[in-house]
């Protein structure tokens, strides 16, 4: 790509980081992205227990304390981001290794609102390759990105949808339905590696199921306060929920 002093094309890329106890992962991920010209990196920190917030300042990028909560963190760090696109990027997820190229070319095509990155899970197993093959599938065909897959938009349009909302889940999945009310959502070529452990901790079909039981609840009108207690019921493994009458276990 063409580089100025300002990254590819001259576009600024702000990439902002919501991490919570996030030293195991921090360093890896923030270490490709400073590997590329990006604008600013901003690490947002929901009260972190751990080295996460010195690892973050001992690499250079700036710290914003934040409430905790993944959507409050991100709109914290996009209010002091100053750079044209904004990429939202999970702490224990990997961005590919020339992205800033990936994300000028994906917005750079016209009535595109949202772009993200391919899924790849870090894990061995026929079931991690057959969710990737569903997860590429939502995406592409459906325009249905997850926050694991790194968003990214114009800042204009960031503040035109109004930020992520502010849900205690199903914040991604929200700003990407907004998102395609202005324009498409589009996949980039790239593919983020982003970890196994969310699959891992409660078991890979149950985290499947237990994720489209959420988003189905979420269609039908069920609160984002109660789908976010059945979801942490779930991280104990004693999730009910009803959906249309039907109860989930």
């Amino acid at each position: 790509g063409e580089f100025d002093a300002r990254g590819v094309k001259g576009v600024r890329i702000s990439v902002i980081v919501p991490a919570l106890n996030e030293e195991g992962n921090l360093a890896r991920t923030l270490g490709l992205v400073l590997a590329r010209p990006v604008w600013e990196v901003i690490v947002v920190d929901g009260g972190s227990r751990d080295g996460t917030v010195e690892i973050a300042r001992e690499m250079g990028v700036e710290v914003v304390e934040s409430a905790r909560g993944r959507g409050l963190q991100m709109n914290a760090g996009a209010a002091r981001a100053s750079g044209d696109v904004f990429l939202f990027l999970h702490a224990d997820t990997l961005l590919p290794e020339r992205f800033d190229e990936d994300v000028v070319r994906t917005l750079g095509v016209g009535g595109v609102s949202l772009g993200a990155f391919q899924l790849c899970i870090d894990a061995e197993g026929g079931a991690y390759r057959f969710i990737e093959k569903c997860v590429a599938c939502r995406s592409g065909m459906f325009q249905r990105p997850y926050g694991d897959q790194a968003l990214f938009l114009k800042s204009e349009v960031f503040e035109a949808l109004g930020g992520y909302p502010d849900y205690p889940v199903l914040e991604d999945y929200e700003l990407v339905r907004r998102a395609r009310k202005l324009g498409s959502v589009k996949l980039a070529e790239g593919c983020v590696v982003t970890s196994g452990r969310r699959w891992e901790a409660r078991g890979v079909w149950k985290t499947t199921i237990l994720n489209q039981v959420i988003i189905a609840a979420y269609r039908v009108g069920v609160s984002v306060e109660r789908i976010a207690r059945w979801r942490d019921g779930g991280k104990r493994g004693h999730v009910k929920m009803v959906v249309c009458g039907r109860s989930w276990r």
